[in-house]
């Protein structure tokens, strides 16, 4: 029987981290869940903690950085399906179900459509695109399915990538695979929004996007990454 293995990379997430399980835990149809794999990047609050007080929840431990922490996870995934999900991201109801049904349509990855928790114009509109089955709409936010055999057939993750991972591992996938998107919304944070501006980020993002498209390597993203988003 198909089951799905939902792989969180997390850092610093004490905040977040027990909400998302439980509703994790309260969305799901609970018939297609093999395991739920949290892979902590060493954090320096108290997210251990936190996970520690959900006896049924898988913890690894590994290097910061997600494509080694989603990397680490899927190693040591019992399910068939992988399904990361970044900490801060809720899928709806029922996305187990959701994700085995397109599995069982033959789909081998997809995502779901995205919504941020904001009622900014810009936040809505980004979102309400994420609906159409266009690379350049897909991000890390939106959640990724993946089957395990294919993940392993494209050698998961590139971690040479500190940031842009889910998008590189994307664009490998649409050239592999038909990309399934459910148009069911999983709500995401929009707290860098509201920490950076919502126009200064969007920029940010959009200069990674035409650097990357210009053949910037992994290391000048996370530079510009850190210089302008995480300072």
């Amino acid at each position: 029987m198909t089951k799905i293995s939902i792989i969180i990379p997390v850092y610093n997430e004490a905040n977040s981290i027990a909400k998302l399980i439980d509703h994790l835990n309260e969305k799901s149809s609970d018939t297609c869940i093999e395991e739920i794999i949290v892979v902590d990047g060493s954090s320096t609050d108290n997210t251990t903690k936190v996970i520690a007080s959900f006896p049924d929840i898988v913890v690894l431990q590994s290097a910061k950085g997600r494509a080694i922490q989603m990397n680490t996870g899927a190693s040591k995934a019992k399910g068939d399906i992988l399904y990361f999900l970044h900490a801060d991201s809720f899928p709806p109801i029922n996305y187990d179900a959701l994700i085995k049904a397109k599995i069982n349509d033959n789909y081998k990855a997809g995502c779901f459509r995205m919504k941020f928790d904001s009622d900014h114009w810009w936040l809505k509109l980004s979102g309400w695109f994420t609906q159409f089955n266009w690379k350049f709409c897909r991000g890390g936010d939106q959640s990724l399915f993946v089957t395990k055999q294919l993940f392993n057939d494209l050698e998961g993750f590139d971690e040479n990538y500190i940031i842009y991972e889910d998008n590189a591992f994307i664009k490998k996938l649409y050239k592999h695979t038909e990309f399934a998107v459910i148009n069911k919304p999983i709500i995401t944070s929009a707290r860098r929004y509201k920490k950076h501006g919502v126009w200064t980020l969007q920029k940010h993002y959009w200069t990674i996007h035409l650097k990357h498209f210009f053949g910037a390597s992994a290391s000048e993203l996370h530079q510009f990454y850190k210089k302008k988003i995480t300072n």
